[in-house]
C-alpha cells in the first residue's frame, strides 16, 4: 500500500465524516419539529432519533480513531526502511484495535453534536411541556426557555446577525460559528488564550470543545428572517 493510496482513503473518510455531521444536524432538526408538536407518541419518536444520533456519534468517533491511528503509523513508517510499507496494513489494524478498545462510553456521550442534540431537544420541550422536559436524561443549566424577542441574535465579534450561533457551555454566551472558530484558530497560532468577547464575561479561555451549535436559536433566526422578508 502506497502513501498516496492512504491519503486518498483518508480524504474519502473525511468526506464521509462531513456527511455524518450533516446527517446529525438533520436528525436534530427533525427532533425539534417533533418536540414542538404535541402528541402522545413524541417520547418514543425522540428516543428513536436519539438512538440514531448515538449511532452516528459512534461512527464519527470510530473514524476519528482510525484517522489518528493511520496518521501515527504512517509517520512512523515514513522514517523506516521501504520494506516497512508492506506491514502498514497490519500495523494499522493492530493499533486501531487497541485504540478502539480503549474508547469509553463517556467519550461517546460527550460527542459535541450528541450533547447539542440533547440540550436543544430539552429546551424545545420546555416551551411545550415542562414536565416532559424534566424526564430527559441530561440535566441542563438553563431553567427558562427564552422567547425570540428576548434573544440577542447579534454576534459579539462581527456585530451582525448570526447564521450559525454557537453556545459556550461555560458562560452561555453565543457567537457566530465562522467568527469564533476563526478567532480560536488565530489565538492558537499565537499560542494565546481567547477571552470571551462579551463585555464583562469572566471566561478567559474560550475553547472549541466548549462550543455547541444552538439549533433552537438558529431556527429562531431563520423564522425571524423569513418573517421580515414576508413583512416587506
Amino acid at each position: 500500500m502506497s502513501l498516496s493510496a492512504v491519503h486518498s482513503t483518508l480524504s474519502s473518510l473525511k468526506t464521509c465524516q462531513a456527511d455524518i455531521g450533516t446527517g446529525m444536524d438533520i436528525v436534530t432538526d427533525v427532533a425539534l419539529d417533533v418536540a414542538e408538536t404535541a402528541g402522545t407518541e413524541n417520547d418514543a419518536v425522540l428516543k428513536k432519533l436519539e438512538v440514531m444520533m448515538l449511532e452516528c456519534a459512534k461512527l464519527d468517533q470510530e473514524i476519528n480513531c482510525f484517522v489518528e491511528v493511520v496518521n501515527s503509523v504512517t509517520a512512523e513508517v515514513r522514517n523506516q526502511e521501504p520494506e516497512a510499507m508492506f506491514r502498514l496494513k497490519s500495523l494499522v489494524k493492530e493499533k486501531f484495535t487497541e485504540r478502539h478498545g480503549s474508547l469509553s462510553e463517556g467519550e461517546l456521550q460527550n460527542h459535541v453534536k450528541l450533547v447539542s442534540f440533547k440540550e436543544n431537544v430539552r429546551n424545545a420541550l420546555k416551551t411545550v411541556n415542562p414536565e416532559a422536559a424534566d424526564n430527559m436524561e441530561e440535566e441542563l443549566d438553563e431553567d427558562v426557555a427564552v422567547t425570540q424577542s428576548e434573544v440577542n441574535f447579534t454576534c459579539p465579534l462581527t456585530q451582525v446577525e448570526m447564521v450559525n450561533p454557537m453556545k459556550n457551555k461555560k458562560c452561555n454566551h453565543h457567537y457566530d460559528r465562522d467568527a469564533i472558530m476563526g478567532m480560536i484558530k488565530a489565538r492558537q497560532n499565537q499560542k494565546k488564550k481567547l477571552r470571551c468577547p462579551v463585555v464583562g464575561c469572566g471566561n478567559t479561555d474560550v475553547k472549541q470543545g466548549d462550543l455547541i451549535l444552538d439549533q433552537i436559536m438558529k431556527r429562531q433566526i431563520q423564522k425571524r428572517t423569513s418573517y421580515l422578508r414576508c413583512d416587506r
